[in-house]
C-alpha cells in the first residue's frame, strides 16, 4: 500500500489529477479505475475521482496485482530469420502488438510465438514468453526471443550492458541538415498525456541516446539510419519529433497536418538489423530484415516525384 499526504498547496485539486502527478507509473485512466473500485481512500473514505482535495488529508492507494491470465497459442505465419534451440529471431510486421496489453488480447506476436515454439512457455513470463525487448505496434522489424531461461537471462544482461546492436531505418518529415548527429535527451512520461513519452528536463527522465545518419534527402523528407545506445519507450519516435522531424505516419508524435504522401499502414520506422552474442555458443549473430513493402512504396513515390 502507498500512503501519501496532500500538501496544502494542492488544495482544490481533483483527486485523480493529483494522484497522476505523484504516481507517474500509473495512467490517469488506471487511477480512475482504482478510485472507482475503492482502492483509493482519503482519510479512510472511498471518494470519487472528481473529489476536490482540501490539503492535509492522508491518501492510501492499494494497487491489486493484475489477474494472471493464461496466454493461448494462436497459429500465425511468422517471418523467422534465425532459430535454434536457444533463440528465435523474427521480423515483426507493422500492426502486430508484441504482447497482450490494454485493449489488445489477441493477435499478438507472443501468442504466435507460443504456437510456433510451445516450449517457450514460462520463459520470462506467462504473458510475454521469451520476450526480452519490444517494438511498437506500428514499427516493423527484428526481435530476438529467448527459448530457454538461461538464454533469457543472458540476452536481458546483454541489453542492460548495451552490447546488443540495433539499426533502424526511418523516413521523416523535413530535410535533416546535418549529415549525422546524436540526440542525447532524457525521456520520461509526458507531463500531461500519460499515454505518451516526452523529452524531459534533467532529473525528470531517463538517459536516452540516439545516433542518426542521413541516407537520402528529398524536398520535404529525409531517410535516416538510426542506432540506439539506450532503449527507452518510443525513444526514436520521441527524439525525432523533438528534433522537429517526426516519423512519417506517426499519429502519436507527428502533427495531424503532416500526412503521408502514400497509404502506409503503420509508420515509416523499421528495425533493419540486429546483432547480439549467442547466449550458448558465444558467437556473434547478425540478422537483417528487408525494407517492408509499405516503406518501399513510400520511397518509390518520393524518388519518382523528386
Amino acid at each position: 500500500m502507498t500512503v501519501l499526504t496532500v500538501e496544502p498547496a494542492s488544495a482544490g485539486a481533483r483527486l485523480d489529477r493529483w494522484l497522476t502527478e505523484r504516481l507517474p507509473t500509473l495512467s490517469r485512466a488506471r487511477l480512475q479505475i482504482l478510485i472507482r473500485d475503492g482502492h483509493v481512500r482519503v482519510d479512510g473514505a472511498a471518494l470519487k475521482a472528481a473529489h476536490r482535495l482540501r490539503g492535509g488529508e492522508t491518501v492510501e492507494i492499494e494497487i491489486p496485482p493484475p489477474p494472471e491470465e493464461e496466454l493461448v497459442p494462436e497459429p500465425t505465419a511468422l517471418s523467422v530469420l534465425y532459430e535454434d534451440d536457444h533463440v528465435l529471431v523474427v521480423d515483426k510486421p507493422a500492426g502486430m502488438v508484441v504482447h497482450p496489453g490494454a485493449g489488445r488480447a489477441h493477435g499478438t506476436l507472443a501468442a504466435a510465438v507460443l504456437a510456433h515454439a510451445p516450449t517457450i512457455a514460462g520463459v520470462g513470463g506467462p504473458r510475454r514468453p521469451g520476450i526480452v525487448h519490444r517494438l511498437d505496434k506500428d514499427t516493423s522489424g527484428l526481435l530476438v526471443l529467448a527459448k530457454t531461461p538461461a538464454a533469457y537471462d543472458e540476452l536481458v544482461a546483454q541489453l542492460a550492458a548495451r552490447t546488443v546492436t540495433r539499426r533502424y531505418l526511418a523516413v521523416v518529415h523535413g530535410r535533416v541538415r546535418a549529415a549525422e548527429g546524436v540526440v542525447n535527451a532524457p525521456i520520461g512520461r509526458h507531463p500531461r498525456d500519460r499515454v505518451k513519452m516526452a523529452v524531459r528536463p534533467a532529473g525528470r527522465g531517463k538517459r536516452a541516446v540516439t545516433r542518426y545518419r542521413v541516407l537520402e534527402r528529398f524536398a520535404d523528407y529525409t531517410v535516416l539510419e538510426l542506432h540506439l545506445e539506450t532503449g527507452r519507450t518510443h525513444q526514436i519516435r520521441v527524439h525525432l519529433a523533438f528534433l522537429g522531424h517526426p516519423i512519417v505516419g506517426d499519429q502519436v508524435y507527428g502533427q495531424p497536418r503532416l500526412r503521408p504522401p502514400v497509404v502506409l499502414d503503420g509508420h515509416a520506422l523499421h528495425a533493419a538489423t540486429l546483432t547480439f552474442v549467442h547466449p550458448a555458443f558465444r558467437k556473434t549473430v547478425e540478422c537483417s530484415a528487408p525494407v517492408p513493402a509499405r516503406i518501399e512504396r513510400l520511397l518509390s513515390h518520393l524518388r519518382t516525384n523528386r
